[in-house]
């Protein structure tokens, strides 16, 4: 059987998410080839990968007939165009989240690749972050018993705006909900699917900030599960990414995938070292034995590596194998972030 070719492929973007989330897993030379990238004014690229193309717009990239793969990583309120463009250009697609910044225009993408008979995929990354996956083992291995309360959490402390104005500017896809919420989202919907309800609570903090930073979702399932996810701009004592609450005992977790400090700092995915956790950021489980005893357990999280995504990426446009973030995944995922909030 011959050997399938590479997937040739094009970064939309070569500022901070394509060097660090995206070209250090698609230069492999083997399942990808990184071709090119788009670099408006200065030309960085070369020097990590001699040999790329730098075009300076992203309609040159797009008419580069060699591409069959493009990467849109440009800012949130053009996800949608650039996707687009590309699917008409004949081109694959992987989107950053947010995937859109509505639901009708996601179903618009996902009918526009099945017209031109081309995949559209959603870089949902977090699915594969280390401390998720323990979660999601504790979850599967149906560890707590009956599941009664989930809290999702991802905070941070930035006072001050970012320089990256599509998100600070009252525009579509812009704020923490948007910035946050989908990677929140995503791994809660990948765990239990659609709610029966939801609620959305956003409020705006910083001095002169035009946009949320802070948001809540309060998710009910018709099994009785509740799931609390938080995104604030505001926490000086960040508190545990995960803690979920069963019959049988408790989980929680704080958030220690290295992943993205590690890609920072230049350490490739195909490091020994790549993906684990450091020491003394277990997740610990609480169960309370029969006679009213608790349970301690302290569980190292499982590796974490985004190269899983990029293989599926690869055997959904080689092989036509289903890719694990689904269509109607994303859809209800935009539809809980576009429904009316409740105001604080």
């Amino acid at each position: 059987m011959a050997k399938k070719k590479s997937i040739v492929t094009g970064i939309l973007s070569y500022g901070m998410s394509g060097r660090v989330f995206h070209a250090p897993f698609i230069d492999q030379k083997t399942r990808f080839d990184l071709r090119a990238v788009v670099e408006r004014h200065e030309k960085h690229a070369q020097h990590r990968y001699p040999g790329i193309i730098s075009y300076d717009s992203v309609d040159e990239l797009l008419r580069d007939e060699a591409i069959e793969l493009v990467i849109v990583n440009t800012p949130n309120n053009l996800h949608v165009a650039h996707a687009t463009q590309a699917l008409k250009a004949g081109k694959h697609v992987l989107v950053e989240k947010p995937f859109a910044t509505s639901s009708a225009e996601a179903r618009e993408l996902f009918a526009l690749a099945r017209k031109m008979d081309r995949h559209v995929m959603v870089f949902q990354n977090r699915r594969w972050d280390s401390d998720f996956k323990l979660l999601k083992r504790v979850v599967e291995r149906d560890t707590l018993g009956e599941l009664i309360e989930l809290h999702v959490r991802f905070d941070r402390y930035r006072m001050e705006k970012s320089a990256k104005t599509f998100k600070e500017t009252d525009i579509p896809g812009s704020g923490v909900l948007y910035d946050l919420g989908p990677h929140l989202l995503d791994q809660v919907i990948s765990l239990f699917g659609k709610p029966e309800k939801s609620l959305k609570i956003t409020s705006t903090h910083r001095p002169n900030s035009e946009v949320a930073d802070f948001a809540t979702l309060i998710l009910n399932y018709q099994n009785g599960l509740t799931v609390f996810i938080h995104a604030s701009l505001l926490v000086a004592n960040p508190l545990p990414a995960y803690v979920l609450h069963g019959m049988k005992g408790s989980f929680q977790k704080v958030r220690a995938d290295v992943q993205e400090d590690q890609l920072q700092a230049g350490i490739s995915p195909k490091d020994p070292e790549y993906g684990i956790e450091p020491v003394g950021k277990e997740g610990l489980i609480t169960l309370i034995k029969p006679n009213g005893d608790r349970e301690l357990r302290y569980r190292e999280a499982l590796k974490g590596d985004y190269n899983d995504l990029f293989n599926a990426v690869y055997a959904q446009i080689r092989r036509d194998e289903p890719f694990p973030v689904k269509e109607e995944e994303i859809l209800w995922q935009m539809e809980i972030l576009e429904q009316s909030a409740w105001n604080g």
